[in-house]
């Protein structure tokens, strides 16, 4: 469908305009005014036609607007009026209205006209009010919530200095502005967390999302701050330009995290201990009286023996009666153990991949977070059949291991391998925790799951010996990998759910 703009006329378009708009001749007469401008100005349009613009001109300033008409006349192009101040026009009633103006020039049959168009300031003006309401909130909230905003380009330069974020950092805004002067002052163990934590919202396969906690050694004093930094990557043409969010220092609050960490380890072995020393002297009540027995025939049968004319029916019984106590001693344990096992294992169907990444929180949560995961997970890997409480304790004990070897070794860039396969060959899941630690001894090896066996100032030794207790418990096996020279490998499997 086409419409006749033809048939619409240059007042029609006028006035249909929203803006207040004058045509003014080069002599300084008013050509022409639409409706909004004669609201604005209070006045008809036979009025204003006519009229010497200079009549709208605060007296003040009108020696100052016929230069500045004159100079328009001499250049005339397309241009804002008062380069930023802001300018006043007179009503018909002698009532200053506070405005912007706009000057196109417009030439019609030879002759220039100049079209003035007003803006009224107040919307701006509320609008920037708004706007400076608005970001002082937003700077007492970041100074509140301790934020800090980063802004980094495609070459990971920072574009929009933060005092406070580089302050934490120990780094003169006007001496370090490169991205790659700051990553020394990472801690040398969070600088793979970091990087990796960068590429992957860098990554235009991904979603762009950038969330990471590290810490950093201010240069200054040495001292080591936490940062928590969420953000987002923005792409075009396939790449990263700019990565773009916010970081807030936590070292206060990964402090405190630390002190109930170590409050929480320090209860889980004692208690385990206790747990250990009442199991102890449980076993040791129960097979006391047995053992005694045991003692009491075996001397009666020696002595028998020692006689010149043994006394088969004497022998006889001693020996009947070290086997009823050495069997009461067993039914003893067994029923002891039935009392400490009772209750049915509970299982159910897991997703061994999400029970690693839930276990790996865990053990950050219990202080063991000093260290980069590589996950190799297999997707789309059956669902297993087991405990999750016993799975998951599995895997943060391993993980536990894995971390204080590491750290007793000093070992910096420290990183734990995870990797979850199908095991074709026994149709189960097969689940890989491999550490970079100084490794074990063939001693130390061979006896790594004897209970009460433990190579740490402060363990009792009973986590391995449990965790495999557990796996076979699931219906798995627990073993170390005896060929791996380098840390410590251990395995373990879980059926699959039918």
């Amino acid at each position: 469908m086409t419409y006749p703009l033809q048939s619409l006329s240059f007042q029609t378009l006028f006035d249909a305009v929203a803006d207040a708009m004058l045509l003014v001749s080069r002599t300084g007469q008013v050509a022409q005014a639409n409706v909004a401008a004669q609201t604005l100005l209070g006045y008809t349009a036979q009025e204003i036609i006519g009229l010497e613009v200079d009549a709208l001109i605060p007296q003040r300033y009108r020696d100052h607007h016929s230069h500045y008409r004159m100079a328009f006349i001499q250049n005339p192009e397309k241009r804002p009026m008062g380069s930023g101040n802001e300018l006043s026009v007179l009503t018909k009633g002698g009532k200053e209205l506070t405005v912007d103006i706009g000057l196109s020039p417009i030439h019609h049959e030879g002759q220039l006209y100049i079209l003035v168009t007003f803006y009224s300031v107040f919307k701006r003006q509320e609008v920037e009010r708004a706007l400076r309401m608005s970001e002082e909130r937003l700077r007492l909230a970041k100074k509140a919530a301790g934020l800090s905003v980063f802004d980094f380009d495609e070459n990971l330069n920072m574009l929009n200095e933060n005092e406070h974020l580089l302050a934490i950092w120990g780094v003169d805004p006007d001496k370090t502005k490169q991205y790659d002067e700051k990553t020394p002052l990472i801690h040398p163990q969070d600088l793979a967390t970091r990087e990796s934590a960068i590429q992957l919202a860098t990554d235009p396969a991904g979603n762009g999302e950038f969330n990471v906690e590290y810490r950093v050694i201010n240069r200054t004093d040495n001292s080591i701050h936490w940062v928590s930094a969420i953000g987002k990557a923005h792409f075009k043409d396939g790449h990263a330009t700019r990565l773009l969010g916010v970081a807030r220092d936590i070292t206060e609050q990964k402090l405190l995290e630390k002190k109930l960490q170590d409050q929480h380890a320090e209860t889980e072995t004692l208690f385990a201990k206790e747990v250990a020393t009442q199991t102890a002297s449980a076993i040791a009540h129960e097979i006391n009286q047995p053992l005694t027995a045991i003692s009491a025939y075996s001397e009666v049968a020696l002595h028998a023996l020692e006689q010149e004319k043994i006394d088969s029916s004497s022998l006889k019984r001693a020996l009947e009666g070290c086997v009823t106590q050495a069997q009461r001693a067993g039914g003893s344990l067994h029923e002891l153990l039935a009392f400490l096992q009772k209750g049915e294992l509970i299982k159910d169907h897991l997703d061994i991949n999400e029970a690693v990444k839930e276990a790996l929180v865990i053990a950050k949560n219990y202080g063991y977070y000093d260290f980069y995961p590589v996950l190799q997970l297999e997707s789309n890997i059956k669902p297993v059949i087991g405990n999750k409480t016993q799975v998951l304790k599995i895997l943060v004990n391993l993980l536990r291991n894995g971390v204080e070897a590491m750290r007793g070794a000093g070992i910096s860039l420290s990183s734990i391998s995870i990797t979850v396969r199908t095991n074709a060959n026994i149709n189960m899941a097969h689940v890989t925790v491999q550490d970079v630690g100084p490794g074990l001894s063939d001693e130390i090896a061979s006896r790594i799951f004897e209970p009460f066996f433990t190579t740490k100032a402060k363990g009792i030794g009973m986590g391995l010996a449990i965790s495999r207790t557990l796996a076979e418990a699931n219906g798995g096996q627990l073993w170390l990998d005896p060929d791996i020279k380098v840390g410590a490998t251990f395995h373990f499997t879980l059926p699959f759910a039918s």
